[in-house]
């Protein structure tokens, strides 16, 4: 009997658990260079143009109190928007086209293992 609640268990986990990028954390940290003019990660990350990005993966979207996110980033937020895998890769893709009214400049990432890879090293400072 404790053996189907146990299987049961660790299916329910494996359903509810995030998933997040099987990309590669490293080759993600030289790809982050492209963002580091406008967004940092660390211990003594910063918001800058853009807000910094520790805890982003799998965080609620414009959930860093100081930092001022567009109208449309705040609507998405208060719509759920969650980054997960998911949601981030639509957006580092061609953040325009995933969120229209974002201030984000940024063109986006032409490679999806770009994306995975940078989301795999975001996820390194949650």
């Amino acid at each position: 009997m404790i053996k189907p609640i146990l299987s049961t268990a660790a299916m329910l986990l494996a359903l509810t658990a995030p998933a997040f990028a099987d990309g590669d954390a490293e080759k993600g940290e030289k790809v982050f260079k492209k963002c580091k003019a406008c967004h940092a990660v660390g211990d003594d990350a910063k918001n800058k143009v853009g807000p910094m990005l520790n805890g982003i993966v799998g965080a609620p979207a414009a959930a860093n109190p100081d930092f001022k996110y567009s109208d449309a980033m705040t609507g998405m937020a208060a719509e759920g928007l969650i980054w997960d895998e998911e949601s981030l890769t639509a957006f580092l893709t061609k953040p325009k086209d995933f969120l229209k009214g974002t201030k984000m400049t940024f063109a986006g990432l032409r490679k999806a293992e770009d994306s995975e890879n940078v989301i795999a090293y975001l996820a390194t400072f949650n």
